[in-house]
């Protein structure tokens, strides 16, 4: 397996896709963002150029920096042309096991041999989805963070039968991009869901009691454990259907102490997902 990389596929515009498409593209990789439209692939290119925007009024980098980094971007909706020539995949679609399994079946007859393939996946099984290609030593859990421009993590999680060198080339990756990495076993939640949803989970069950409202369950832990983001206001930036897809998980897996509050599950019932709806703990601006 080749350790260079200079073309990238990333599969899925949305706000992980398209964030982790802009990092490879800041870093002088070439890439394709995939997805199943060009309505989303349109609407990822507009998270990018606002993002780079961003950058740009902050100070943090000049223009012809971004402009750079969107020439370096090209789309399309065709998996078999996005993966054909990359040196390295990374699926970052919705976490359904089944959509994963068809996504890395199809990444597996049209990318070349030597790609190393990585799924963002947050806490779906990475030795499962390395059992929809031939060669399970190439495959890699790659969890970016959102917002991942900022997000300076990438959690490396080695399946059963990845290999050293997939490891290692992965590594190799995270400090191209800018990011520090850590490597963790594949199981259930890897290191970083695990500990995220307990705390997550934890909040919204004393928020359920009327332990204190949601604004000082947050300041308490920026305040009193240094953590940028309170729980609450972390769980409506991540979503809570995916805070919620991610506990059921958990609570299958590892049993009880991972059952989802009653709240949770009645306010993803009630359509109250976070920020992406305008509504979660917290009202935002749409």
């Amino acid at each position: 397996m080749s350790d260079t990389i200079s073309k990238v596929a990333v599969l899925g515009a949305g706000t992980m896709g398209h964030g982790i498409a802009q990092v490879a593209a800041q870093a002088g990789l070439r890439v394709t963002m995939r997805d199943v439209s060009d309505a989303v692939l349109e609407k990822g290119l507009a998270g990018i150029r606002a993002s780079l925007e961003k950058l740009v009024g902050k100070g943090k980098l000049d223009a012809a920096a971004r402009d750079a980094t969107l020439a370096a971007i090209r789309t399309t909706t065709d998996l078999a042309d996005a993966v054909r020539d990359a040196d390295v995949v990374v699926e970052a679609i919705p976490e359904r096991m089944e959509l994963k399994l068809e996504t890395f079946r199809a990444v597996d007859a049209a990318a070349p041999t030597h790609a190393l393939l990585g799924t963002n996946t947050s806490s779906l099984s990475v030795t499962e989805i390395a059992g929809a290609v031939k060669d399970a030593s190439r495959v890699v859990g790659l969890h970016f963070f959102n917002p991942v421009p900022v997000m300076e993590l990438l959690e490396i999680v080695r399946g059963l039968r990845t290999s050293d060198a997939t490891i290692a080339r992965a590594r190799g990756l995270a400090e191209k991009l800018g990011k520090k990495s850590v490597v963790v076993r594949d199981f259930p939640g890897f290191a970083t869901s695990r500990l995220g949803v307990a705390l997550g989970a934890e909040a919204i069950r004393m928020l359920e009691q009327g332990v204190a409202s949601a604004e000082d369950i947050d300041t308490a832990m920026k305040l009193g454990y240094r953590h940028p983001m309170g729980p609450l206001e972390l769980t409506d930036l991540v979503g809570l259907d995916v805070r919620l897809a991610i506990l059921d998980h958990l609570h299958r897996e590892l049993g009880e102490q991972f059952r989802a509050p009653a709240l949770l599950r009645q306010m993803v019932r009630a359509g109250k997902l976070g920020r992406k709806t305008g509504e979660g703990f917290y009202k935002y601006d749409k």
